[in-house]
């Protein structure tokens, strides 16, 4: 299951605004127009509630849920729902591949340079850090999006810098 970091369209789940909607909790099953269940809502913290299709995990704020006779609802169905999220994910991932080139720039998560995209094979994708050949990572497609400014990779630096020495010891035992 992926979490929908994406925003779905307000309007197409705009419900009936309470002040305190006291029936969105963790394990309370939301139904959809239809009264079928879409889901249950797995986490609620800082206003938004996570709300879990089967499919996708989807956080929506807890103002966008409705008082229902038998809980919380949303103005859409689970298969509306996953398919609006599916959708932004396609979406996303036809600009992630469009930007993704060989000699593009990469930044980290962070938004610091991290290098310039060497080598595309499948979904293995060479970093050059700082554009030097002889500093190369390589990274998974899903690692990156499109973003207005360019190519980022969902990964600082850092993290990067701590996958790779923990990977060092590994590869010097079995002597490769």
């Amino acid at each position: 299951m992926k979490f929908a970091k994406l925003a779905v369209a307000a309007v197409a789940l705009a419900a009936t605004p309470a002040l305190a909607n006291d029936q969105v909790v963790t394990g309370v099953t939301v139904t959809g127009p239809e009264g079928n269940a879409v889901g249950t809502i797995v986490s609620v913290e800082n206003g938004t509630a996570v709300l879990d299709t089967g499919k996708h995990q989807v956080p929506l704020a807890v103002s966008m849920y409705g008082v229902g006779e038998a809980g919380p609802t949303i103005t859409v169905t689970k298969a509306q729902l996953d398919g609006m999220i599916d959708a932004q994910l396609a979406e996303a991932a036809a600009k992630r591949d469009a930007a993704l080139v060989v000699d593009a720039a990469v930044v980290d998560a962070a938004n610091a340079p991290l290098g310039t995209v060497l080598e595309i094979d499948g979904d293995n994708i060479v970093v050059a850090r700082g554009g030097d050949e002889a500093n190369k990572v390589t990274l998974l497609r899903e690692y990156f999006s499109a973003t207005d400014t360019g190519l980022m990779a969902r990964l600082t630096n850092a993290q990067i810098d701590a996958a790779m020495a923990q990977a060092a010891p590994a590869a010097d035992a079995t002597g490769e």
